[in-house]
């Protein structure tokens, strides 16, 4: 069918971008049909190891059986891992280092195993997040589609995106912010060829999910929230305080999975101890913690307990989290996160208005807020966290408190943690990717790799016509400039030297290369390809100047393209792999 629909598409003679919109709805349709059936598992899982045994057990033994159930299932994700063999990773920090180091290349086989495992983790009461099991199944079935059909690289790794995209999309009945998340996180970039495809398979994973689950918000919208100035500004104390938290978080996660992999003893220990902690926490906040794996918050996290008791609750979450995901159990980060923002950002509210008693803080708009607060800071992607509250609220009051507390929290977690969960997780195993690409190999290459040493150079002297003369015969988009000695001057961009052109005729005086020649933060030879890049993007520029030190002198050796980095880097990725 597939092969039929390839060839009715090269009659049409439709170009690339029309073709991946038409794969990318279906990648949608079979990510959305791939959500309803991982939440089917979630149920079922739950009623093995929750529902069932919970209605054989007196009304005094329920909560003692607790830990004990949610150990069996942590068990029981860890068994299922394990007998596999399926190595660490299937999660989204894994599909990125797909998309940035194998082309969008992802094995199916792992991530079917991964997704039964994490439905076990969260059927039992496990402290994890579907959007991750249902984000790289999507993205799965995207790289196998893509990979079916003989794909180019660059269109595999849209695909990939298209699936992660509908996953979330549908997982959260949120098509803006699943969109936002697969550009975001897993392609690292905005580019006009991965927006369109990506965003039909997320509006198409949304509606598909709409017969199974619904199309309402998933939370009731609170009540308008009031702009006026003064309330505007407390909000920042929000993000402030969500940034810091976020920083926490991310450490204590890191920390977990890191003595995960190191701890002594027998393996299956760990995830039975693990879980009957779990169990634990969740006794003892009441049951508050208890959930059957889908996005489910209480209903009293949104500002309607004491200040103390929500911040209590996000402490446990927390904790929770990371002994869930560090010792054993399978799933994702996200929806946890959204639960902590939402009881720090409820437990703050309620703690505000106790101090501003005139009606200026809403708790229940502070969690909904916190939510956003809490993703932006813990995995850094501020543009998904406001839309993926913002759709899950349908409140446009919102959208002024998410965008304050969303930023600031960003900032103020990237101050205080080196990493968040996904790019530490990577770093963990030591991997640094991001936008996309490979950190480790733009770290570990030089510009001399990428060194365009047959640059002709101009002299300080040459009038406008000897420079158009020039700018004709080179590739590069920006003249050098240099004495006589050939000490580097500056250089003349093609848009500086086009706007002298244009003025020529109203100047009397002659105009000469050296009155146009712009200062330069020439690059050394030892300089890596990042530190290039940045300073190409700080300037605005493609092209930079390498000059070499002769003693006290410093000369200029040629020219580094941003279109030569990349040449390089890819020949250079490819060997690393």
């Amino acid at each position: 069918m597939i092969q039929k629909l390839l060839a009715w598409l090269e009659r049409r003679d439709w170009d690339e971008g029309a073709t991946l919109m038409v794969f990318g709805t279906l990648i949608g349709v079979a990510s959305g049909l791939g959500v309803v059936g991982f939440y089917r598992m979630i149920d079922l899982s739950h009623l093995l190891f929750i529902q069932l045994p919970e209605s054989h057990l007196p009304l005094y033994g329920r909560a003692f059986y607790q830990p004990i159930l949610t150990a069996a299932g942590l068990w029981a994700a860890w068994f299922i891992v394990r007998r596999s063999g399926v190595p660490e990773g299937q999660n989204v920090p894994d599909v990125q280092v797909a998309v940035a180091k194998r082309d969008g290349v992802i094995r199916s086989s792992p991530v079917v195993v991964r997704t039964i495992a994490s439905a076990f983790t969260l059927g039992s009461g496990g402290s994890a997040g579907s959007e991750g099991p249902v984000a790289v199944l999507g993205a799965g079935l995207g790289s196998q589609l893509g990979r079916r059909l003989r794909f180019q690289s660059r269109h595999l790794k849209i695909l990939v995106g298209c699936g992660a995209a509908a996953g979330i999309a549908g997982a959260f009945n949120a098509p803006f912010a699943g969109a936002f998340f697969a550009l975001e996180e897993v392609l690292g970039s905005f580019s006009v060829g991965a927006f369109s495809p990506v965003v039909i398979a997320s509006v198409v994973g949304a509606l598909t999910v709409h017969p199974f689950l619904g199309d309402h918000p998933i939370f009731m919208s609170p009540l308008p929230v009031n702009t006026r100035p003064l309330e505007m500004l407390l909000y920042p104390v929000l993000g402030v305080a969500c940034g810091l938290v976020s920083a926490a978080y991310a450490r204590l996660y890191l920390l977990a999975t890191d003595r995960g992999r190191r701890m002594q003893g027998p393996g299956w220990a760990w995830p039975l101890a693990a879980g009957a902690v779990v169990g634990l926490i969740v006794i003892a906040s009441r049951g508050l913690l208890a959930g059957n794996g889908h996005l489910a918050i209480p209903a009293p996290i949104f500002g309607k307990l004491t200040w103390y008791a929500l911040l209590a609750i996000t402490a446990g979450k927390i904790v929770a989290t990371a002994i869930t995901l560090g010792f054993g159990g399978s799933g994702g980060v996200f929806t946890p996160t959204l639960f902590i923002g939402a009881s720090l950002g409820g437990g703050l509210g309620v703690l505000g208005s106790k101090i501003f008693p005139s009606a200026l803080i809403h708790a229940d708009a502070w969690a909904f807020v916190g939510m956003a607060g809490l993703v932006a800071g813990a995995t850094r992607a501020p543009l998904t966290a406001i839309f993926i509250v913002f759709e899950m609220t349908d409140n446009y009051t919102l959208v002024v408190p998410l965008m304050i507390v969303a930023v600031i929290a960003y900032t103020t977690a990237r101050h205080y943690s080196p990493h968040g969960l996904y790019d530490g997780w990577l770093a963990q195993h030591g991997e640094h990717v991001a936008h996309g690409v490979d950190q480790s190999v733009m770290d570990h290459t030089s510009v001399t790799e990428a060194l365009d040493r047959s640059v002709a150079t101009v002299s300080a002297d040459a009038t406008i016509d000897d420079l158009v003369i020039a700018a004709a015969a080179t590739r590069h988009g920006v003249l050098p400039i240099v004495e006589d000695d050939g000490a580097l001057i500056g250089v003349i961009s093609h848009h500086a030297l086009r706007q002298a052109i244009v003025s020529r005729s109203d100047l009397d005086a002659v105009i000469l290369a050296a009155d146009l020649a712009e200062p330069a933060e020439p690059l050394r030879p030892s300089d890596t390809f990042r530190r290039a890049l940045a300073v190409m993007n700080a300037r605005g520029l493609d092209a930079l100047p390498v000059v070499e030190s002769n003693g006290a002198d410093q000369h200029f050796a040629g020219l580094i393209s941003r279109g030569d980095v990349l040449l390089v880097y890819e020949r250079n990725l490819s060997k690393a792999v």
